[in-house]
């Protein structure tokens, strides 16, 4: 019998039957955590809302489970919204509180990075809430996301002011990726 460590995330495209566990996801670190600025956590239709939107700009959302249960979701968003930054996405990666070191992350990450590749986008960025954050710090620079910068101080919750680390990686800088 495979140990809960040999298990693989299998990652797909979400579904409408996932924004129940989605949002749940995203509470705990709204709710807990500081790596979202959001401090009210949004209702399953805010999330359905906003994946919407996603799906509208054609990038990619993505659910990884583990053991048939929803372990974590990832998604490329616009990343400013003027349109000489069109060919720039931003990641978003959350696992399940408790289920972090279990290769949930990694999995999103690296298809998420996958299916950006054959977009027409350039370079991918990380947000990341809190310099403290070593865990998606890490994953990031592991799948080849280099550190651009730190905000210091630019985001103020749960009582104390938070950093933001800027990291950046290319996703296609063939010449015939477009404009």
């Amino acid at each position: 019998m495979a140990s809960h460590d040999s298990i693989r995330p299998l990652v797909r495209d979400s579904a409408p039957e996932d924004f129940d566990a989605i949002a749940r996801i995203y509470s705990h670190y709204v709710e807990n955590a500081l790596a979202t600025f959001e401090e009210t956590a949004p209702s399953v239709d805010d999330m359905r809302a906003r994946h919407a939107a996603i799906a509208a700009a054609g990038l990619p959302y993505l659910v990884a489970e583990l053991d048939g249960q929803l372990a974590g979701y990832a998604y490329a968003s616009t990343y400013r919204p003027r349109s000489a930054y069109r060919h720039t996405i931003e990641d978003s990666v959350y696992v399940a509180d408790g289920l972090g070191g279990r290769g949930v992350g990694l999995a999103l990450l690296t298809a998420l990075i996958g299916r950006c590749e054959r977009g027409p986008w350039r370079q991918m960025i990380a947000v990341i809430g809190n310099s403290g954050n070593a865990g998606s710090i890490a994953l990031h620079a592991r799948l080849g996301f280099e550190h651009v910068g730190v905000l210091r101080k630019v985001g103020f919750k749960h009582g104390r002011w938070v950093d933001t680390v800027l990291m950046q990686r290319v996703l296609n800088d063939h010449p015939d990726v477009a404009a």
